[in-house]
């Protein structure tokens, strides 16, 4: 091997293990029940499951960072994933938002279940809990429908 390749290689790992020092907040918000879904709505206990197995990690401030989560760049990428999911639905926050976003939520997550957009394939990869079958699918969704038609939102 030559010296330039080792030296590129001793570089890569210098780089690997300096990258592990940028901090990554893994901090979770404290959770109040009277703003969160499953509180509100006194969610029954499988579709709680449900909704922690497949939503809850990107979706709330409940977010459980597995080991791998340590390790740069892999908890850049997590933690971007999980600061986009709170962006666009957080269930911890659901009774700090007002009607209009409660209805667009409720109508998107049904949209969204029913292609299978998620969760996501990448997710599921990692965490097969998330990976619920079709009936369980059919449940949520019909759970966020009488939700929606109550217009208890």
């Amino acid at each position: 091997m030559s010296k330039k390749l080792i030296k590129i290689g001793l570089w890569i790992i210098l780089g690997f293990v300096l990258i592990q020092f940028i901090p990554v907040d893994k901090e979770n918000k404290p959770v109040k029940k009277s703003e969160n879904f499953v509180d509100i709505y006194k969610t029954p206990t499988q579709l709680h499951i449900s909704l922690r197995n497949a939503c809850y990690d990107c979706h709330s401030n409940e977010t459980i960072y597995p080991d791998y989560a340590m390790f740069a760049p892999v908890s850049w990428s997590i933690k971007a994933n999980v600061n986009k999911g709170r962006k666009y639905l957080n269930f911890s926050e659901w009774g700090t938002f007002n009607k209009d976003i409660k209805q667009s939520a409720l109508k998107n997550i049904i949209i969204d279940i029913n292609d299978e957009k998620m969760p996501s394939k990448g997710y599921m990869a990692q965490h097969p809990e998330a990976n619920l079958s079709k009936e369980e699918k059919a449940e949520l969704v019909k759970y966020f429908q009488h939700i929606l038609d109550a217009k208890n939102y």
